[in-house]
């Protein structure tokens, strides 16, 4: 009896520790249940084939071992304990480098052990340990506690339905008092960013740029839901900021107004519309209409900048009645500020910063891509309207880091770029197009790109011609759904297939590309190597 206790409680905490891969995806949809169910429905093979089959084997064997022990150990007892020792070790071993193995996988937003995770885990664990005690109860014959497994991603979803209320009133209050915060700071001035694209890479060049004139508070790069922002505002913001920057993210029509109304944003930039989250939007039309809540929001005063280069920009732009002004490339018509004379090098981007009111200044950043260089006008045309010079803006500009996985560039023996967080395809096309300006042979390692509304196919099919006139090899990784149209266009645009390489995980792609690449070469990583659970 009390090694039946003994082992429903490792069990449990083994098979709740496993489970991190489940949280992170409640996680990484926000802890919405309707993403979460999506996320196993999407996954269900995945499941079938670990959890469950998992779970049937310890189960199989804890049932059987004792028999086979008996050619050999004639004492029931003793036979009993082995066994029971042979199937609990190997199997908490298991659910152990599971859980690390899940913990430490690269991933767009890692998983954090956040206060609410803590609570959603000690909720698993007593849902774990009272199917457990009801397994035991079991008569005439008990269930294997081994069992668990199998029901673990559906016992997550239970936990995250039962503390849900709790959570709700917990995050009313929290969003309560940063409002109150907010509005109590009649001096601050606050800025809301939004967009699909471009949007913590523009908060972030705002902050830097600010920074010469304000003491400038900006929202960390994962914190742009109402709880998130609620966080920094409690905790971060403090009597001698002088400007808020926020960040605005959205997987659900409702979701920039709740923002908007938690920072009340004197000022709004909307980076770009794309096909982002449309599992949970559904059409183009609410993932704009939902952007373009933060333009609705800003009060008369207020001042709304609008990015370039989709229609939905434009369409949103015209029908925005605040003071307004967009951005553009190389001379664009009705543009408040744009950029001339782009060049890409090694060491970074070049270009001319152009106002229509005719100021102009030179502007040299280690930055690289035409979007880049968007997100740089989007910062610095709110930082001129705020009263800062554009010789003041470049000269900020100069010093601006890019961002981690986002067209980074690392010099070294080979001059490589990181563009492995990329997920738009507009910005994977200019990636190839930076490329094909470096020096060396160019060297692609991607494993296309998902998302894409629907288009996945046409999107990397067309990536496939695009990467074949700008790269001299390229390396396929994962994704084959992907991959094989990425294969189709560069083959239909008479790229070589002796300089075509394919790698079934990042490991492989490595060894690929230590023995074909040599120093002087330029490496694009682009795109997010897909995760174990992601579809192929």
């Amino acid at each position: 009896m009390l090694f039946t206790i003994l082992e429903s409680v490792i069990v449990a905490v083994a098979c709740c520790a496993a489970s991190v891969h489940c949280i992170h995806a409640l996680q990484m949809g926000r802890y919405q249940l309707p993403a979460y169910r999506h996320w196993l429905s999407r996954n269900r093979d995945r499941i079938l084939k670990e959890n469950v089959l998992w779970a049937f084997a310890a189960a199989l064997l804890k049932g059987y071992l004792p028999v086979l022990l008996s050619m050999f150990v004639p004492v029931e007892d003793t036979r009993r304990a082995i066994a029971n020792g042979l199937v609990l070790v190997p199997f908490v071993g298991l659910m152990a480098w599971t859980a690390w193995r899940d913990y430490t996988r690269p991933s767009k937003r890692p998983f954090a052990a956040t206060k609410r995770v803590r609570r959603l885990l000690s909720v698993l664990l007593a849902l774990c340990l009272a199917l457990a005690a009801l397994f035991a109860m079991m008569k005439p014959m008990t269930i294997p506690v081994y069992f668990l497994y199998a029901l673990m991603p559906f016992l997550v979803l239970l936990a995250a339905m039962i503390i849900n209320p709790y959570e709700a009133r917990l995050n009313a209050n929290f969003f309560k008092s940063a409002r109150k915060k907010i509005r109590e700071r009649k001096d601050l001035i606050t800025i809301g960013i939004t967009g699909s694209y471009g949007k913590t890479n523009v908060k972030f060049m705002l902050r830097d740029i600010l920074s010469a004139k304000y003491r400038v508070l900006a929202t960390p790069a994962s914190f742009n839901t109402a709880m998130g922002v609620s966080r920094v505002i409690n905790d971060q913001l403090k009597p001698e900021h002088q400007v808020f920057i926020a960040e605005m993210g959205a997987t659900h029509v409702g979701d920039i107004k709740e923002l908007v109304d938690l920072v009340k944003p004197k000022y709004g930039i909307l980076t770009s519309i794309g096909p982002r989250h449309m599992d949970t939007f559904g059409s183009m039309e609410n993932i704009a209409s939902t952007k373009f809540e933060l333009i609705q929001g800003l009060p008369r005063e207020g001042l709304a900048v609008f990015g370039s280069g989709d229609d939905y920009i434009k369409r949103l732009y015209a029908l925005c009645k605040h003071e307004k002004c967009r951005i553009g490339l190389e001379g664009d018509d009705g543009a408040y500020l744009w950029a001339d004379e782009i060049a890409f090098s090694d060491r970074g981007t070049s270009f001319t910063m152009v106002c229509a009111d005719g100021e102009s200044a030179r502007c040299r950043t280690r930055l690289l891509g035409s979007y880049n260089v968007k997100n740089l006008l989007l910062a610095a045309a709110l930082a001129h309207r705020m009263g800062m010079s554009l010789h003041e803006i470049a000269e900020k500009a100069q010093a601006l880091s890019p961002i981690e996985h986002r067209m980074q560039l690392i010099p070294g023996e080979l001059c490589v770029i990181d563009d492995s967080l990329n997920e738009d395809a507009d910005s994977a096309f200019e990636a190839m197009r930076v490329v094909s300006q470096m020096p060396g042979r160019r060297i692609v390692v991607t494993p296309g790109l998902g998302e894409q509304g629907g288009k996945e196919a046409d999107v990397n099919f067309a990536l496939g011609t695009v990467m074949a006139d700008s790269a001299d090899a390229v390396i396929l990784v994962g994704r084959r759904a992907f991959t094989r149209s990425i294969i189709r266009g560069m083959m239909q645009s008479g790229f070589s297939r002796s300089n075509l390489h394919t790698a079934d995980d990042m490991d492989d792609a490595s060894e690929i590309l230590n023995e074909i690449s040599e120093a002087g070469d330029t490496v694009l990583f682009e795109s997010r190597i897909p995760e174990y659970e992601e579809e192929s």
